[in-house]
């Protein structure tokens, strides 16, 4: 930090900036700011480093900005660069878990310590603290980057300007700002749901403000966007069904969580036997409601919102069914492979096949093709009935009809 940039020292020049900034957010409403240094009390020599030199110098609380300007001046940058231990005792200066807590991370070294910050990240996180520091590399080499990818987001500063710039960057979307946390949320309220499409809407209206992919960012949290909180939103995710929250109202100047509800699960299809046929479409529809809400390729997964569905299987005959779906799990549905039927006659015939349902009871399956003497018919394993004359013959005594049997993989040939 003693090396220079421009005239004055990288440390001093850091520390004016920074004092800038500090001064700037006096008059934000609802902030609070605390102040933690580290490599400051103990000085590096050629055998002793003090990695567990970090403290917080001035703890969160109501009009402290002066305490932090004052404390700026007095330090002085003499020791080592303990991130990692700073960063996880940075977790417990907090005093409000259920706030909004953001680290600025400031340096101009990666850690020199034998801690590793993605090790204590990770063990953040299972504790279930989610700060995301924003790192501000001072002159740091570009190489280093990989370094802070797992627990932070990255910003580089290489010179004064660059520096002033960046931290009111920061400090802007961080604090300034009315930030937007969309969850799209399990069956059990977890924030899991994602890479689905959202559009906002403004309340009540069909004008339309943003289109955004829904995404999970590196440590696996909903991505934060920046919103204009002056509008009231609609928010449509276009999840299968659709789930919608209106008249959303957003408190500016703080990060707003926004919960929906959208449980996910996973419908496939498939047939029990391997066959060349596959080429079959579903038709999806909500439990109990005839529109179609999606044609589903046959051996391709689709996500659904959990819950029932009718689906009608799109094969000759058709198979109706009524499904669940569950939360992240996969309800592959199956049916047998289908069978040949080869009709071939001498003569055009006009006719329909019905497949046997009951004692008396017949259903329509489809017609005979008029224009050709070979029909051919992929066919699900069952009962059949086929009702038929010649053409030519205008007499209803000539109708005739047989019954036969369709097997999975079997082919069957019938001349009429």
């Amino acid at each position: 930090m003693n090396k220079k940039w421009g005239n004055e020292s990288r440390f001093i020049t850091a520390k004016r900036i920074l004092s800038n900034a500090v001064d700037s957010l006096k008059n934000i409403p609802n902030v609070e700011i605390g102040l933690r240094v580290y490599g400051h009390q103990s000085p590096v020599t050629a055998t002793y480093q003090d990695c567990a030199d970090t403290k917080l110098e001035v703890p969160f609380g109501k009009n402290n900005h002066q305490a932090i300007l004052n404390k700026i001046k007095t330090i002085r940058a003499k020791g080592t660069t303990p991130i990692a231990r700073s960063l996880e005792q940075a977790a417990s200066d907090f005093p409000d878990r259920k706030a909004r807590n953001i680290i600025i991370l400031i340096t101009d070294g990666i850690e020199a310590c034998d801690d590793e910050p993605c090790v204590i990240a990770d063990k953040l996180r299972e504790k279930g603290i989610t700060i995301s520091p924003f790192v501000i590399g001072l002159g740091l080499d570009m190489s280093y980057l990989s370094h802070f990818d797992c627990y932070g987001n990255y910003k580089s500063a290489e010179d004064p300007m660059a520096f002033e710039a960046v931290l009111k960057n920061v400090v802007n979307k961080a604090l300034v700002n009315t930030t937007v946390q969309i969850n799209l949320n399990t069956i059990n309220g977890r924030p899991l749901e994602t890479d689905v499409s959202m559009l906002l809407y403004a309340s009540g209206t069909k004008d339309l403000k943003h289109a955004y992919t829904h995404t999970l960012n590196k440590v696996d949290l909903p991505d934060t966007l920046v919103l204009d909180p002056s509008i009231k939103y609609d928010i449509l995710v276009k999840t299968l069904p659709p789930v919608e929250k209106r008249n959303i109202s957003l408190k500016r100047n703080i990060h707003n969580t926004i919960n929906i509800d959208a449980p996910q699960g996973i419908l496939k299809f498939e047939f029990l036997q391997p066959t060349k046929y596959s080429f079959v479409d579903v038709r999806i529809m909500e439990k109990g409601k005839s529109k179609t809400l999606n044609t589903q390729k046959f051996s391709e997964p689709q996500n659904y919102i959990v819950g029932q569905y009718d689906v009608e299987i799109l094969t000759l005959p058709r198979r109706y069914k009524t499904v669940d779906v569950h939360q992240s799990s996969t309800n592959t549905v199956s049916i047998p492979a289908p069978g040949i039927l080869n009709l071939s006659s001498y003569k055009i015939v006009t006719g329909q096949i019905f497949e046997i349902k009951g004692k008396n009871e017949l259903e329509w399956v489809c017609d005979l093709d008029e224009n050709t003497t070979r029909n051919k018919f992929i066919l699900q394993p069952g009962n059949y009935k086929i009702i038929y004359r010649q053409k030519e013959l205008k007499e209803t005594t000539y109708t005739k009809s047989k019954e036969f049997n369709i097997y999975s993989n079997k082919s069957l040939t019938i001349n009429l």
